[in-house]
């Protein structure tokens, strides 16, 4: 089973270069999300999960905790580090930290 990180612990990851896989729908991703943030949407996950790296830990995030506790405990399964963002991106708004809107995984 994974384990949750809260919106601190990713801001201080974060700073760091820390892997952060976002599971929204495109369109939710469009509307903001962490910079940086790699769009792997929770469907495709399992036929993308070649694109993660394994020697590090992967925080996954989503609109409010659910989808990415979900993604982050099937990533644990299959051998990732991985940590599901507590209230995810509404709560790393809600703290006052730096979105991107549109498309690209732009860095902070």
């Amino acid at each position: 089973m994974s384990f949750e990180v809260d919106v601190r612990a990713l801001a201080a990851a974060h700073a760091d270069g820390a892997v952060v896989v976002d599971v929204r729908e495109p369109h939710e991703y469009l509307t903001g999300h962490v910079p940086s943030a790699r769009l792997i949407p929770a469907g495709e996950l399992r036929a993308r999960v070649h694109e993660l790296p394994r020697r590090e830990r992967v925080h996954v995030i989503c609109a409010s905790g659910s989808r990415s506790a979900a993604a982050a405990d099937w990533l644990t399964r299959v051998g990732f580090d991985a940590a599901s963002v507590a209230g995810g991106t509404e709560a790393w708004r809600r703290a006052g930290h730096p979105v991107v809107s549109g498309p690209r995984e732009a860095t902070a």
